[in-house]
């Protein structure tokens, strides 16, 4: 800005001089149309300059603004504020912002001493043109932080690093909603220099310390030298998480769901959730329980209810692997199915906490996934706290320089720009404040906190590791610092809140109650087992179920799914899909799969069953099937046929997820595992991108029943087909899916007709059991003319695992037998009836897994003087079903039969890259496969 008039020249000399003018000029701008818009000390300032009416029309700048102030000034024989003074103010307020952004770089977070923290000049007053001599002089900044008008740069000084350079560092400025940063401030600055916990309070966090550190000492040395991943050095964790408990209560939580890793988590299960400490001892003598194969102690789930001054609130810690930050979706999804039941659309009633370690929030992947879900529509679910045990190593890795690329392992909270509070995990009154804020500021205003808890490891990654060997320097120190309950206790015994007897009574008291092996926390409470959704689902038999449906009801759901309103204009495309999909109603056209699909959904709906699908793209499909959202022509809307059916069907929900396999994959497992009447579906946008999310199928799909219990009806639809589009575009993976099948897991399904695809999606929701389905969806097959059911079909048909030959061939005619799945049938087909052969049956294996051994032998029977038995597959040899089912394949033949393979060559890749190369493999494999 150019200096060249009178008013320019005084400007230059006040506080709008002395500072950063554009900024200063900004601020001014939005005081004078809300002074309520700006930090409080700033509307102070500018409340104290002189007044002049202020323009009905807005004036072009804060200059204009001046010009008229000076000119009003002068007529009245007001002069101008003293430069020295407002430019000393401002200069000042730039000091207090200086510890709003960065008074968390100087705080005192860590226990050891060791960080090596960014260095902060802007902390310090001398930066600002202050000396040592004016520590004394007094200034009106608007009452920070004391009750006064008037505070003299000493005050402030000290009130500065009492606030924001304490036991609590807060990250807040990168909030840009100001309502909630202002409320972080003054959550801070107005609170935390007052006593903030009686007598009492403290007493129970010491109990809590106490509990933590007793426990891990009674099991190392009950059980010396077994894993048990200890959370000595993070104690505080344990009177955070039931400070949060307490706390969330009082603001409204009635259920919590938790999600952590390993370390830490024998402490939570005992002494948070209420675990008898005798059955974890029987778990440390290696005792086996339940009917599936179980897992190790520390990846244990658990339930309890927990008394409050509020209420009970009910708790779940979820099951978990090994893998650090996976359960974190797991946990989001959860909590999304438990709000539904609940119709807590607002978020206020269940409530997720994660746990993350410091080297792996930073390091894992899944995080940022998890981060970039929390505000979307399909899986936002009104905040959660995110709680970081910072024990500043990870398993031998503690330089920070290898450990991430940031100041803090919580930076990735700013890509969503949520707070971060650290904490220093010795004090556990900041750590119980922080658990407050933390709650209060998720209440308020519905989004995700994070709780960076600075603490160490007191023991090796497990207690058989040797740390000394690889942290000389840090378990050095770590050995010489005193345990978080002994330097609480301390200076609680300073302040004369007890004496040194009572710490001590308090842990004896303790490890007689372990001794007793009871449980050791005194708010847990006996579940209400009425209330639980599971108790019809958990047979483990494959139930039958009733495939029939009223043919009346039928049809009127079939016109109704077709139905949208006259103002609310489609795509031409998508018109001519729908005008198709009312001749089917109508009974003038076969019904294609994504009409078939549609109605397997609506019949649900309309007998009360409740629906959730979700994919990169599953409002519309991929491949432009499903359009179960009609996107209006002129105006951002959308319409769901599915959703109006009629007011006492069931919820539907259909959403187009974040570009995410990982995450999207875990929530919705989670909500699965928590809503067994929510028919959940996930579908890849390709099967092949399943892989993105193997975590999730290896360690929770496959396995969760046989290791934790946990029974899940989920449905991944993967799209797969064979049809020259390339190596990431063919395969869905099949063979990984069925090497994983055992003891009755999941179901593997090929369905080949829409009639199929409809009676499966029925069965997954109406039989009594929940198990995963795998379904190898087609993507040529949503439009081929041979793929089609008629209505009669899908009203009195069923489901069938295998289909046997349709065209009328005597049986005594036939030399070779097909077996297939997907796709492939109908290349077989179209080229057996080209070559009008009669001397071959194709037979459609539509369940792989439980193979269905009895359907497959009663086709068979009437082929039973066939000896030559040949299984086809597009996949190459190393692929598909061929390796994992041939055993099946083989076992119900005639004794005296050969099977073989047809298809195409092993392939270190799933599919060639090229079409015509793709023709003529297929032509060459459909050709073997006929050729008798």
């Amino acid at each position: 800005m150019q200096q060249n008039s009178p008013f320019d020249q005084w400007l230059s000399t006040t506080a709008f001089g002395a500072a950063s003018q554009s900024y200063i000029e900004e601020l001014y701008e939005q005081y004078l149309h809300d002074p309520n818009s700006i930090d409080e000390s700033w509307r102070k300032t500018f409340d104290s300059f002189p007044k002049t009416t202020v323009p009905e029309q807005s004036h072009s700048s804060v200059r204009d603004y001046f010009k008229r102030l000076a000119r009003d000034n002068s007529q009245n024989g007001i002069g101008v504020i003293d430069p020295n003074v407002s430019a000393r103010l401002v200069k000042l307020l730039q000091w207090v912002n200086g510890h709003r952004n960065r008074g968390h770089l100087d705080a005192d977070l860590d226990p050891l001493k060791l960080w090596e923290r960014m260095p902060s000049p802007t902390l310090s007053y001398k930066f600002y043109g202050f000396s040592d001599a004016d520590l004394d002089e007094e200034f009106d900044i608007g009452g920070y932080v004391y009750d006064k008008e008037r505070i003299s740069l000493r005050e402030l000084a000290d009130g500065l690093k009492n606030t924001y350079c304490g036991t609590i560092g807060l990250e807040f400025m990168h909030v840009n909603d100001l309502q909630a940063r202002t409320w972080l401030q003054r959550k801070l600055e107005n609170l935390l220099n007052k006593p903030l916990f009686n007598q009492d309070e403290k007493m129970t966090f010491l109990r809590e310390l106490t509990a933590a550190d007793g426990l891990e000492r009674y099991l190392g040395a009950k059980f010396p030298g077994a894993k048990r991943f200890s959370l000595e050095g993070s104690d505080a964790f344990i009177p955070l998480m039931k400070e949060i408990i307490r706390h969330g209560a009082r603001n409204g939580v009635k259920e919590i769901v938790m999600g952590m890793a390993h370390r830490g988590r024998l402490n939570m299960l005992v002494n948070v959730l209420g675990k008898k400490p005798a059955e974890l001892f029987d778990e440390f003598a290696g005792k086996h329980q339940g009917d599936g194969t179980g897992d190790v102690k520390y990846h244990q789930g658990f339930s309890s209810d927990f008394m409050t001054d509020a209420g009970i609130v009910h708790l779940a810690l979820a099951f978990n692997p090994s893998h650090l930050e996976i359960v974190s979706p797991v946990v989001i999804g959860s909590v999304r199915a438990r709000q539904r039941k609940l119709g807590d659309e607002a978020g206020g009633s269940v409530l997720a906490i994660t746990v993350h370690g410091d080297s792996a929030v930073a390091g894992q992947g899944v995080v940022q996934e998890t981060l970039n879900m929390s505000a979307t529509r399909g899986y936002s679910v009104g905040g959660t706290i995110r709680v970081v045990i910072n024990n500043q190593i990870g398993f031998t890795t503690s330089n920070t320089k290898d450990t991430r690329s940031t100041e803090y392992c919580t930076d990735i909270a700013k890509m969503i720009e949520a707070p971060v509070i650290h904490v220093n995990g010795d004090d556990p009154e900041a750590v119980a404040y922080a658990a407050r804020m933390a709650v209060e500021f998720r209440t308020l205003f519905k989004r995700d906190i994070f709780i960076d808890l600075v603490s160490y490891r007191r023991h090796g990654h497990n207690e058989a590791d040797e740390p000394l060997a690889t942290q000389p320097v840090m378990y050095r120190l770590i050995r010489q610092h005193p345990t978080p309950r002994k330097v609480y206790a301390d200076r609680l015994i300073g302040e004369g809140v007890l004496t040194e007897n009572d710490a001590i009574e308090l842990t004896n008291s303790y490890r007689d109650a372990l001794d007793r092996g009871e449980c050791v926390v005194p708010e847990w409470r006996e579940m209400d087992m009425s209330a639980v959704d599971w108790g019809k689902y958990l047979t483990r038999e494959w139930t039958e179920y009733e495939s029939r449906f009223d043919a009346e009801r039928f049809k009127e759901l079939a016109h109704k799914v077709c139905e949208y309103p006259a103002d609310h204009p489609i795509h031409a495309r998508v018109e001519k899909i729908y005008a198709d999909r009312r001749l089917m109603a109508e009974g003038e056209k076969l019904f294609d799969w994504g009409m078939a699909e549609t109605m397997a959904y609506a019949t649900l709906l309309d007998d009360g069953h409740h629906i959730r699908l979700s994919g990169e793209d599953s409002g519309r499909g991929t491949f432009f099937h499903r359009h179960a959202v009609l996107h209006n022509m002129n105006e951002r809307k959308a319409y769901i046929p599915l959703a109006n059916l009629h007011k006492h069907q069931g919820h539907f929900e259909v959403w187009d997820s974040v570009l995410t396999e990982e995450a999207v994959l875990a929530f919705e497992y989670g909500y699965a595992t928590t809503a067994p009447k929510t028919l959940t579906i996930w579908e890849a946008q390709f099967g092949d991108f399943a892989n993105g999310a193997q975590v999730v199928i290896d360690q929770f799909i496959s396995s969760g029943e046989q290791k934790w219990g946990r029974m899940c009806g989920l449905v991944l639809l993967l799209p797969h087909g064979y049809e020259g589009q390339g190596p990431e575009h063919s395969s869905a993976r099949l063979e990984r899916y069925l090497q994983l099948c055992a003891q009755q897991n999941m179901q593997v399904c090929v369905p080949s007709t829409p009639a199929q695809i409809y009676h499966l999606l029925r069965r997954q929701m109406l039989r009594q059991i929940r198990r995963p389905l795998i379904v190898i969806a087609p993507k040529s097959l949503l439009r081929h003319p041979l793929a089609v059911s008629s209505a009669e079909e899908l009203i009195n048909g069923k489901f069938r695992n295998v289909i046997g030959e349709i065209d009328p061939i005597d049986p005594k005619g036939v030399k070779r037998v097909v077996f297939c799945a997907g796709k492939v049938y109908y290349d077989l087909l179209e080229r057996r009836r080209e070559n009008q052969q009669a001397d071959v049956a194709i037979i459609r294996i539509e369940q792989l897994y439980p193979y269905p051994h009895e359907e497959v032998r009663s086709i068979l029977a009437e082929f039973s003087h066939v000896t030559d038995y040949v299984w086809c597959q597009e996949e190459p040899l190393n692929q598909g079903a061929w390796y994992c089912s041939r055993h099946n394949f083989g076992a119900d033949i005639p004794p005296q039969a050969t099977l073989r393979y047809v298809g195409r060559p092993a392939s270190a890749s799933p599919a060639v890259g090229y079409m015509s190369l793709h023709n003529e493999q297929q032509r060459a494999l459909v050709t073997e496969a006929l050729a008798v």
